[in-house]
C-alpha cells in the first residue's frame, strides 16, 4: 500500500459513525487539493486492506453516494450511513451540511 493511500485511510478511519465527508475535504486534509479522484480510488481499493476503513462515510462534495457501485450490492452504501441515523434520498445524503464532518475542524493537526 502507498505512503498516500496509508494517509488517506488513516483520515477515513477517523470519521465518527453518524457523520459523512467529501474525497475533496479529505484530500485538501492530506496536502493534496486536486486529488480527489485520487481519494475516491484509494476508497475503491480499502476492501483489500485487514484494517476495516469506513468507505461508505465518503461522498462526493455535494453528499452523492457517487461510489456505491463498489460496493457489493445495490444499497449497501445507503444501508450503512442510514444505519448509522443518515438519511439519504436518490442517492444523496439529506442535511449534508449537518452531517459534514471536515478534518480540518474535526482533527486538531495534520498526525495522519
Amino acid at each position: 500500500m502507498s505512503d498516500l493511500y496509508s494517509r488517506i485511510y488513516g483520515v477515513v478511519r477517523l470519521i465518527p459513525a453518524g457523520r459523512a465527508t467529501s474525497y475533496g475535504a479529505i484530500a485538501r486534509y492530506i496536502g493534496s487539493p486536486r486529488g480527489s479522484r485520487m481519494v475516491g480510488w484509494a476508497m475503491n481499493q480499502c476492501h483489500a486492506h485487514k484494517e476495516y476503513t469506513p468507505a461508505h462515510r465518503v461522498v462526493n462534495r455535494l453528499g452523492m453516494l457517487s461510489g456505491k457501485h463498489h460496493f457489493p450490492g445495490e444499497n449497501v452504501m445507503q444501508e450503512l450511513l442510514e444505519s448509522e441515523g443518515i438519511m439519504v434520498v436518490n442517492d444523496q445524503i439529506q442535511n449534508f451540511d449537518q452531517v459534514f464532518w471536515d478534518p480540518f475542524k474535526e482533527l486538531d493537526e495534520i498526525s495522519i
